[in-house]
């Protein structure tokens, strides 16, 4: 079984697809407590550094190299700021990979990185992993839709794949499984959240609409995919037993009647991510643990505001195990 090290791991939805692909994660790395206790729970044997990542100074070594370092100045749903320090955790990513210099790496950023604004930071990623370690590294990268590798949802996400160039082995990105020119259709929000209850007490954010949140239509039918899952509680989107949307005017909505309505709860957004139970070591739902790290229990609203972001913050492991599928045989 060939090895991984993880860095930016968070609650573990690369290192999920990773693993169903045929991968022992040996180790992971992230700095948000409750994301660690959720990996570990679903994931128990791997050795997992709840540190900065700058802060390692060695890593194990591996044949894959994985990295979800964020860039939430680059985000659709983020303050866009090009200059944030957040940014460029991306060198801590090649700091690891001339270290450990693996066959192959997979990393994993928002698609806003393609934007013209923010192009030289996606060129200077390019030209760094290329030029890491003694060989350096055949470089690709694409946009990936989620939803066309079986994630009940719209998820936009740039993926940057390497091959060591000692190796000399191609690479192409997988093809869509889901979809019009695909075998399969998408994978519907009734699909993905099949079995929960429709009003899991407790599960999800009770707040109120507030203006912002009415700004859009937030609501897909059942036979749909999702809008986008989001880290932020308030803004998660409506779950189909709640009623349509009508607009009245640019950005403001309403519901069409006073039906109950509700978000979508932590549990289905896992569903909706794509932790399905065939993705964790137990073969059932993702695990959430009571406490955060050290026995400590968070009161009731911020266990819950815990759990939605790192859920948001995850990466959808059936589009990671399409792509660790993809890598050429050369594990060996």
């Amino acid at each position: 079984m060939p090895t991984a090290v993880s860095l930016f791991s968070g609650c573990g939805g690369s290192d999920a697809g990773v693993i169903a692909a045929g991968f022992d994660v040996i180790m992971a790395n992230d700095i948000l407590p409750y994301a660690r206790d959720v990996y570990l729970a679903n994931f128990p044997t791997t050795d997992y550094r709840l540190e900065d990542v700058s802060e390692i100074t060695t890593f194990p070594d591996a044949e894959l190299l994985v990295g979800c370092y964020p860039c939430q100045g680059f985000s659709q749903g983020g303050a866009r700021e090009a200059n944030r320090k957040i940014n460029t955790l991306y060198l801590e990513f090649a700091r690891a990979l001339s270290e450990i210099q693996p066959k192959a790496f997979i990393a994993e950023n928002v698609s806003g990185l393609r934007r013209s604004t923010y192009r030289h930071l996606l060129e200077d990623q390019l030209k760094r992993f290329a030029d890491a370690g003694d060989h350096g590294y055949d470089v690709y990268w694409q946009q990936l839709n989620a939803h066309e590798y079986g994630v009940a949802q719209e998820r936009k996400r740039l993926v940057i794949v390497g091959i060591r160039k000692d190796i000399g082995a191609p690479f192409a990105f997988p093809v869509a499984t889901h979809g019009p020119s695909a075998d399969q259709p998408y994978f519907s929000i009734r699909e993905a959240l099949e079995g929960l209850p429709e009003w899991p007490a407790g599960e999800f954010c009770e707040d109120p609409f507030h203006w912002y949140y009415l700004s859009r239509n937030r609501r897909r039918a059942w036979e749909e995919i999702s809008k986008t899952v989001v880290s932020h509680m308030r803004h998660m989107p409506l779950h189909p037993c709640s009623p349509p949307l009508r607009r009245i005017h640019t950005d403001k909505w309403e519901f069409e009647t006073d039906a109950p309505a509700r978000r979508f709860s932590y549990r289905e957004a896992a569903r909706l991510q794509g932790f399905l139970p065939r993705y964790t070591t137990h073969g059932e739902d993702i695990v959430f643990p009571e406490t955060v790290s050290g026995g400590k229990k968070d009161f009731e609203y911020n266990m819950m505001r815990h759990r939605y972001k790192v859920i948001g913050n995850a990466v959808p492991p059936p589009m990671f195990e399409a792509v660790a599928n993809a890598l050429p045989d050369i594990w060996g």
